[in-house]
């Protein structure tokens, strides 16, 4: 049984750290990528950080994850960070209201079943119903610029080179995709706005997912409760 499940940062500060090792640990020995924007620690007490984090059944063995980071004046989008001394056009695209899910990542263990590739995007998705976005940015790698079509991301043309960045090295190429519509998705697959839109009415539920490996099953639980924004301070 894997467990996907959601909250905010200071509620679980032991989860948040295996998160971050996890995270810290794939960008050192699969991209030597010592340090990267999404991968600073800054979030981890942060009020508009959502985590949402891939685990076994006793919450003691991490598989991966991602972050939803709302703006919030405080504590700037790593879109921002990376892209910003590039393309200072990026601020004025981040207000309140905006949200960008970042650090997504998975384990060796856990490769081909699809948890970085469907269950994170779409989860990240799922939860932008349940929080104050009106836009929600993703800064893709090219593998994975596919998958952000897939749940609704359109790449931002607006930004950079047609909305492509020579990021975090000059041998990588990243595209800055964004969400206009969180709650319609229009641009998303149709069979995958299905999946969200059930997840997002059932945010606790057991299911059956079937990656590129076969098939396993998931116990979600995307339930954000009493979560309070930090209003903007820009």
């Amino acid at each position: 049984m894997i467990t996907v499940r959601a909250f905010r940062a200071p509620d679980d500060p032991e989860a948040c750290l295996r998160f971050y090792n996890g995270h810290l640990r794939l960008l050192e020995i699969y991209f030597g990528i010592a340090k990267i924007t999404s991968g600073s620690a800054d979030w981890m007490q942060h009020e508009n950080s959502i985590v949402i984090i891939v685990e076994d059944e006793t919450r003691t063995k991490t598989y991966g994850g991602a972050r939803v980071q709302l703006a919030d004046g405080v504590l700037p989008l790593p879109i921002e960070t990376a892209i910003g001394k590039y393309d200072p056009k990026v601020y004025a695209s981040i207000k309140q209201g905006s949200a960008e899910i970042c650090a997504m990542w998975n384990s060796k263990e856990v490769a081909g079943m699809g948890i970085g590739s469907q269950v994170l995007a779409r989860a990240g998705v799922v939860l932008a119903a349940q929080l104050p976005i009106d836009n929600f940015h993703v800064l893709c790698a090219p593998i994975t610029t596919r998958i952000g079509k897939r749940v609704g991301f359109v790449i931002d043309e607006s930004l950079g080179d047609k909305g492509t960045f020579f990021y975090p090295k000059d041998d990588f190429i990243a595209t800055a995709m964004v969400i206009n519509d969180v709650n319609t998705l229009e641009h998303a697959d149709p069979k995958e706005r299905e999946l969200i839109y059930d997840l997002r009415e059932h945010l606790i539920q057991t299911k059956i997912e079937v990656g590129p490996k076969g098939s396993y099953e998931v116990n979600y639980n995307l339930e954000i409760t009493d979560y309070q924004y930090s209003k903007v301070k820009r």
